[in-house]
């Protein structure tokens, strides 16, 4: 039968894969993206079912997947930026000391969170013009507010998990010089 967890284990937070504590659930974005996969893979062999016995397709299913597969991108920047996995030149960024390593981590840290900071405040003017113009989707006619709402949310939780990286740190396995340096060496140091 299940027993009740020990009080360490229960209070502990999440972690990133670096190893440094978070304090929002990783799960979130993992659920997410599994979730909107689903649901395109669902809208998608729907429509081709569809299209297949009836000659006739869902009008609706180009407009949903295009808006899904954005949320998608979304939701999965965050979790890379949340896992300390977005991009970068790892020639420059894991090269040098550990006080470079640390140094150029947050400002990476910080750049995302200026930049989806920006994207959130242009988003929200363009969300703005959506509900007071009226402007409805092409495909099936509901407001296009409902599709624009979800970019300065998203935009503001990709900022928040960049902010949270700064606060974390930057990057845990910069932070000991005992530590391989290139994701190369890594993997040859958990070889067997």
């Amino acid at each position: 039968m299940s027993s009740a967890p020990d009080s360490a284990t229960a209070a502990t937070p999440p972690h990133n894969q670096d190893g440094a504590p978070t304090r929002v659930p990783l799960a979130i974005e993992d659920w997410l993206t599994v979730t909107i996969m689903a649901l395109l893979a669902l809208i998608t062999f729907a429509n081709v079912l569809v299209r297949y016995f009836t000659n006739a397709s869902f009008a609706w299913t180009e407009e949903v997947s295009v808006f899904l597969m954005i949320v998608l991108a979304m939701v999965a920047g965050s979790a890379a930026v949340a896992r300390n996995r977005h991009i970068r030149i790892e020639f420059f960024a894991d090269a040098g000391p550990a006080s470079r390593q640390r140094a150029l981590a947050r400002f990476g840290a910080v750049m995302v969170a200026l930049l989806f900071g920006l994207i959130a405040v242009l988003s929200a003017r363009v969300l703005w013009d959506d509900v007071q113009y009226g402007e409805t989707s092409p495909g099936i006619g509901v407001p296009q507010w409902w599709y624009t709402m979800w970019l300065p949310i998203l935009s503001v939780a990709i900022m928040g998990r960049a902010i949270g990286l700064l606060l974390r740190g930057g990057r845990a396995a910069a932070e000991s010089d005992a530590l391989p340096t290139s994701p190369a060496a890594r993997i040859e140091e958990r070889a067997p």
